[in-house]
């Protein structure tokens, strides 16, 4: 852990460690201020120009935090905060992709007795759509 302080102590990351440690310090204030329940889907990014930018989960979580906008001013007043503003902005997750599901095969018996089936009802719908998984089964 030493080396990587060090690390950061580099000229060309002390802008980074600088907004990093404004970043934290802005998190904790909104998870002190916001819901429990709004601060678990929702993030800030910054506190510039006396605005607080957080970014949402999902439009229903920006919603509520829209109107609550007023009441989180007075506890960012509270806090100490020089802010007279909060930006909300949206910022969906990216999903991960869908597992494909695996295709079940029929096991040699039900095949058969799906095409002896269709046989028995050859002629109609039915019977030609068994024989027809029958077929594809094999």
């Amino acid at each position: 852990m030493q080396r990587f302080n060090t690390l950061l102590r580099q000229p060309e990351l002390i802008a980074l460690n600088a907004r990093n440690q404004q970043t934290q310090t802005a998190q904790k204030i909104w998870e002190a201020i916001a819901p429990d329940n709004l601060a678990k889907f929702s993030h800030v990014s910054s506190i510039e120009n006396q605005q607080f930018t957080v970014f949402a989960d999902n439009n229903a979580v920006a919603a509520k935090i829209k109107l609550l906008i007023p009441s989180l001013l007075i506890k960012l007043e509270k806090q100490e905060c020089e802010v007279t503003a909060i930006r909300v902005k949206v910022q969906v997750k990216s999903t991960p992709q869908a597992k494909l599901k695996s295709l079940k095969k029929l096991s040699p018996i039900a095949a058969t007795h799906l095409q002896q089936l269709g046989q028995t009802l050859s002629g109609t719908a039915l019977g030609d759509a068994l024989i027809k998984l029958a077929k594809n089964a094999d």
